[in-house]
């Protein structure tokens, strides 16, 4: 980015918990800039990139109020390849811009950029300072986004599938920080969630050489 300020890039898979751990980068100081947020919101009715979307795939894919039908564009890039290069050579240049306009704005200590494809994009990673991928089992991924979005098995799985491979997105991480075995829990964060969680926010941590990349397992977090 062409901000000076220290940067974070914070990725994982569908449903692994980026968006918990980006609330608690946000709580320790750190401006976070979510790049899905910012594409939902260039969707949304009245947002930049709707125009050229109505004019590119028509008005079939629009709602009533005029912003992305999201679950028919999804379906149809799924099944388009095509379809789905257009999308996204609509949407990336548009995320790009307003990607940087928040850094510009950002007043945080630190910046955390939330990027669901940060490996897939091949660029992300020489852009920012540190990487830290948010990992947990397919089979949680799955369960937490048939809750969250009441998808379906088959179209997680279908996502999932446009996404790279875990252990190709933790090939980036040179430190690793998981939990014991027990730690796992089914409510709220656990303490050794929370602990670590913050101390992979210390800001001297996160700049320290010895951990240039990591990574952190939440556990079985909702």
């Amino acid at each position: 980015m062409s901000s000076d300020i220290f940067s974070v890039g914070l990725t994982g898979g569908i449903g692994s918990g980026k968006s918990l751990v980006a609330d608690l980068f946000a709580a320790q100081g750190a401006g976070v800039i979510d790049t899905d947020q910012i594409a939902h919101q260039l969707t949304a009715a009245g947002g930049l990139a709707m125009p050229l979307i109505q004019q590119t795939f028509g008005d079939a894919f629009l709602t009533s109020d005029g912003a992305l039908d999201r679950a028919r564009m999804r379906e149809h890039v799924f099944a388009h390849a095509a379809a789905r290069q257009q999308l996204e050579k609509i949407l990336h240049p548009l995320i790009a811009q307003e990607t940087e306009a928040a850094a510009q704005r950002s007043n945080g200590d630190y910046l955390v950029f939330v990027v669901p494809l940060l490996v897939e994009s091949g660029r992300w990673v020489d852009r920012v300072d540190r990487v830290l991928v948010v990992d947990c089992p397919e089979a949680m991924q799955i369960e937490r986004v048939q809750a969250r979005n009441q998808f379906s098995v088959a179209q997680v799985e279908a996502i999932m599938a446009t996404q790279v491979q875990r252990s190709e997105r933790l090939a980036v991480a040179h430190a690793r920080r998981s939990p014991p075995p027990s730690s796992g829990c089914t409510g709220n964060i656990g303490r050794w969630q929370q602990k670590n969680v913050q101390e992979v926010c210390n800001f001297p941590l996160l700049q320290s050489e010895s951990v240039k990349i990591f990574w952190l397992i939440l556990g079985e977090i909702p």
